[in-house]
This record gives C-alpha cells, structure tokens and sequence, in this order.
C-alpha cells in the first residue's frame, strides 16, 4: 500500500495510527515533498471508481484561494488532473492506494471494508 499524507495533517495522524494498529504494510510518501504526478492521478483517478471532485481538498487554503469551487465545473477531468499535480495541498489527504483500491481522506469504516 501506499499512504500519501501531510505529516502535519491531524486526519493523516489519525490514518497513519489506524493503519499501524490494524498491522497494514504500506509506504509512506509526504504529499508535498513528493506530490503526485499527472500520470498517478490519472491512474488512480481511474482505478478509484470516485468523482474527480473527491482528490480535491476542498477545505483546503489554497482551494479557497484559487477559487476552484467556481472554476472546477467548467474544467475538464484531464485539466483538472493537471491542477492536482501541480501542488500537493490542493489534494484531498490522506490518500491509500493499493492494488484494488484507492480511498481518499480517513473514513475509518470505509478503509475498514476496503482495507482487510
């Protein structure tokens, strides 16, 4: 698995102790300090199954900042993947991606169902 988070990020914490408690191995990756890429977006994006709206972080400073809740309607998918990759605090953190899955932000039932 790979947990993509912010190490600040207080729901990233909260992740990071649920998965070490349930014995998940994973690879921690910092979401700023290596933001993902156009191409793992897309991929993830894909696998995910979830709307393009779900990545982004939308209580996030810098969505506010940029005004996206206006802007993203009249984007398309790719251009939105292309925002997403430009900078890690636009996404929706925490993030896990494994083989099957791809969960954005730390709904414990919901990683609970899909992580076993």
């Amino acid at each position: 698995m790979l947990f993509i988070c912010y190490p600040k990020c207080s729901t990233c914490k909260k992740a990071k102790k649920w998965l070490d408690e349930h014995n998940v191995e994973y690879t921690e990756r910092h979401i700023v300090e290596n933001n993902p890429t156009y191409d793992e977006l897309k991929e993830w994006f894909n696998k995910s199954g979830l709307p393009i709206k779900r990545f982004f972080n939308t209580s996030g400073l810098l969505y506010k900042e940029m005004k996206l809740k206006d802007k993203l309607p009249t984007m398309s998918e790719d251009e939105q993947l292309q925002l997403l990759a430009t900078n890690g605090m636009l996404m929706k953190r925490p993030l896990i991606v494994g083989e099957n899955i791809v969960l954005t932000g730390f709904k414990e039932n919901e990683w609970s169902e899909a992580i076993k």
